[in-house]
This record gives C-alpha cells, sequence and structure tokens, in this order.
C-alpha cells in the first residue's frame, strides 16, 4: 500500500506541474501583454512567488480539497489516482490547444467522476460541492465588477496627467501587482494538490487525521513553481494579447483586483479558479476604457471551455477509475 500511495503522490504532483504551466499564464500574461517585462523575467518572478503563496496564507483550502468534495472515510487510493488522471489528461489537453480552463475545476471534476465511478453519487460532499460551484459563479463576474472599477478608478486619478508619464508609473508598479497575483495564485491553486496528498496518505493510514505536514506544503509549492517557470506560453498569448489589449495601468488594475479576490477566497477555504478571475478582471479593465477593446469573441470560447470543463474531467475521471478497477 505504501508503494502505491507514493505512486498517488508522484500523480499529484504531476498534476501541480501541469496546473503550474497552464496557470502560469495567469499571473504574468497582462505583464508580458503590457510588455513591462520579458517572458523569462515574468516566469521567474512568478514562479518564486507562486512557491512562496502557501506559506503565506495558510491551508484552508486545502482542508476543503480533502474533505468537501467526496466523503474521505471512503475514498480509496485507487479512486484519487483516476481522478488525478482525469485531471491531467483534461488539463493537458487544454493546454495544448491553448483553452486558458481552470486547472482547479478539472481537479474537481476529475475526483467527482472518480467518487461516482467508486461510490455513487450519495458520498458526494453536497455541502462543500456548493461552496466550490458558488466560487466558479462568483469569481468571474466580480473579476470583471472589480477589474472596471479600479480600472475606472484609476482614470479618473489621473485624467490630466500625461498618457507617458501614467503608463511609465504604472510600468513599474505592475511588477509588484504581478508578484501579488502569483503570490494569491500560489496560496490558492498551490493548496489543492496539498489536499490531495493529504486524502491519499489518510486513504492510504499512513496518517490518522487530515493534517498538513510541512513536507507536503514544501513538495507541492516546489512543483507549481516548476511548472510556473516553464509556462505554456500559448494561453500566455491568449490571455495578456487576445482577450484585450491592455495598458500597463489596466494590467495593473487587473492583477491587482485578481490578487484580491483570490486573498479573500483563500481565506475563506473556498477553491476558486485563477484563471477566471483573471480572466474577469483583464475584461474588466479593458471594457473600463471602452468596450470594443474587449475581444468578447474570444472571452465566449473562454467561457465555453470553463462550462465544460467539470463534466469533462468528470467524464475522463469516471473511464480512468472504471479501466483501474478492471486492473486491481
Amino acid at each position: 500500500m505504501i508503494e502505491i500511495a507514493i505512486g498517488a503522490i508522484i500523480v499529484a504532483l504531476i498534476f501541480d506541474f501541469v496546473n503550474g504551466f497552464n496557470d502560469s499564464a495567469n499571473s504574468v500574461a497582462t505583464v508580458i501583454g503590457t510588455r513591462v517585462l520579458k517572458p523569462i523575467q515574468a516566469v521567474s518572478l512568478s514562479a518564486i512567488a507562486n512557491f512562496v503563496g502557501p506559506f503565506v496564507f495558510g491551508v484552508a483550502v486545502a482542508a476543503t480539497i480533502a474533505k468537501g468534495i467526496v466523503d474521505p472515510n471512503d475514498v480509496t487510493v485507487y479512486m484519487i489516482i483516476g481522478g488525478l488522471s482525469g485531471a491531467i489528461a483534461w488539463s493537458s489537453l487544454c493546454t495544448y490547444f491553448g483553452l486558458p480552463i481552470s486547472n482547479s475545476h478539472s481537479l474537481v471534476g476529475g475526483v467527482i467522476g472518480a467518487g461516482i465511478a467508486g461510490l455513487g453519487f450519495e458520498k458526494l460532499v453536497y455541502g462543500g460541492l456548493t461552496k466550490i460551484f458558488a466560487g466558479i459563479v462568483i469569481s468571474p463576474i466580480g473579476g470583471i465588477v472589480i477589474g472596471f472599477l479600479l480600472t475606472g478608478l484609476i482614470i479618473t486619478i489621473f485624467a490630466k496627467k500625461k498618457p507617458s508619464t501614467v503608463n511609465k508609473t504604472f510600468g513599474r508598479l505592475q511588477i509588484i501587482s504581478s508578484a501579488w497575483f502569483a503570490l494569491t495564485h500560489g496560496a490558492n491553486d498551490g493548496q489543492k494538490t496539498m489536499g490531495i496528498i493529504v486524502l491519499i496518505l489518510f486513504s492510504s493510514g499512513l496518517i490518522s487525521e487530515l493534517e498538513m505536514p510541512l513536507w507536503v506544503i514544501f513538495a507541492a509549492a516546489t512543483a507549481m513553481a516548476l511548472g510556473t517557470f516553464l509556462g505554456g506560453y500559448k494561453v500566455i498569448k491568449t490571455l495578456g494579447v487576445k482577450v484585450a489589449k491592455l495598458k500597463p495601468y489596466q494590467g495593473f488594475a487587473a492583477e491587482t483586483g485578481g490578487g484580491i479576490m483570490l486573498a479573500a477566497f483563500a481565506y475563506l477555504g473556498i477553491p476558486v479558479s485563477t484563471t477566471h478571475a483573471i480572466t474577469g478582471t483583464i475584461m474588466g479593465a479593458g471594457a473600463a476604457r471602452r468596450k470594443r477593446a474587449v475581444r468578447w469573441k474570444v472571452g465566449k470560447q473562454i467561457v465555453i471551455a470553463w462550462i465544460i470543463t467539470i463534466p469533462g474531467s468528470a467524464g475522463l475521471g469516471m473511464l480512468a477509475t472504471f479501466l483501474i478497477d478492471l486492473f486491481v
């Protein structure tokens, strides 16, 4: 059983790496799109901040993942491997096609699918799922609102300043806002794999309570940081350029607003999508300048990807779990 648990933990860390690889775009897209930093500079900054994030904001999100999707007392290691396999397959597929989908919801969907395949619908924790689905709705809408309001506030305050002065000022500030968003990204997304690893340890009998060992935080943070550094440049292009062409002050507003939302959700233990948050704030920041600045067609494609993520990854998680059961 120990060997199987180690294998499952390795699979979980692979997912964390893929998560960082895809979601690297979330924290660096705008700072690259506004040409404040070169890609290598941006992803390096993001990787460091992603690593630090989980150590700063606690592990409330990890607890929700471990306890709030499927009853932890009935979960098996094989089910977790099945769920992770579905999540990795879905996230990798979307990254290949440049779709900035939610790796968080891929993970949730994969675990839901594995839980249904192994235990049935009655073992799903509907209270926890309600919290997760509330985050799905609030995150993009709240992102649009806060991005719009922050950008509007900046436009009002600096209306009489020269554009060159404003761009120079916020070009420097955007380095800070990019690091802030990466920090909160690590705090939210970084914890999700930690919750899965704790669930693996608990279901294998290696720990008696759903508690968070320090080495789990370190391992998950490292895997995400490495994935972030290598980055998914197709997704960076989609978020940084295709959704809306931003000025530095808009990029600052998008990153700052997205980070505020993620910090609040991390504190509340709600595992939301960083992709939802930053795409929403980018749209809001773009629309505050003028509605036509946002390429709403690209936004529509992204929304469709969001809608199909949980069902898609759940289906793959169910399939993987059924296949594993054939050989166990």
